[in-house]
Parts: structure tokens; C-alpha cells; sequence
């Protein structure tokens, strides 16, 4: 898989921006890895877990991913249910 499965037809500004931003990260990892998340949960996800979100997307790539894959704790800036929610997400079955 190369991209978004998931239109962002009937999505508030607001999640569009975020799916995008999601699918071009920088690096192809984080890109798969938020990718596939914002695509399968990005419309339910609550305003407090879209700031989270949005909070992830400043992030560094290497700093995050190194927290997604165990490799680092996380930040206690972002080690919060939306951060262990991504990386169970990530650690699951891939379509």
C-alpha cells in the first residue's frame, strides 16, 4: 500500500488537513504509520484527541517513530491514550 485508502469526502477541515499531513510526513515509515491510522479512525476521533493529533504532527519523525516502535519512551509532552492508541494500532495486523 502506497497511500490513503480513505477519501476525505464528508471530512471537516480540520481532519482533511490532518489524513493529509498524516500521508506526507517525510519519511515513508510515518507515513504508513499515521497513514493507516488517520485512515481507519481520523472521523472518530474526539476535538481533545485532534489537538493530541495535531500536537503528533510537530513531532520529528525520527523522535516518534523511535517512541512508536519502543526503540525510546515517549515524551511526557505526547505519552498519552491517543499516542498508546496509534502505537497498539501500529503493532496490529496490517491490511
Amino acid at each position: 500500500m502506497t497511500g490513503s485508502t480513505r477519501s476525505s469526502d464528508g471530512l471537516d477541515d480540520r481532519r482533511k488537513r490532518l489524513l493529509f499531513r498524516c500521508w506526507h510526513r517525510g519519511t515513508r515509515e510515518m507515513d504508513l504509520i499515521l497513514g493507516r491510522f488517520a485512515d481507519a479512525e481520523i472521523e472518530n476521533l474526539s476535538d481533545d484527541e485532534l489537538v493530541q493529533f495535531e500536537y503528533l504532527m510537530d513531532v520529528p519523525d525520527p523522535d516518534l517513530y523511535a517512541a512508536l516502535t519502543g526503540k525510546m519512551p515517549p515524551a511526557p509532552d505526547y505519552a498519552n491514550g491517543l499516542f498508546d492508541r496509534i502505537q497498539s494500532f501500529r503493532a496490529g495486523p496490517v491490511a
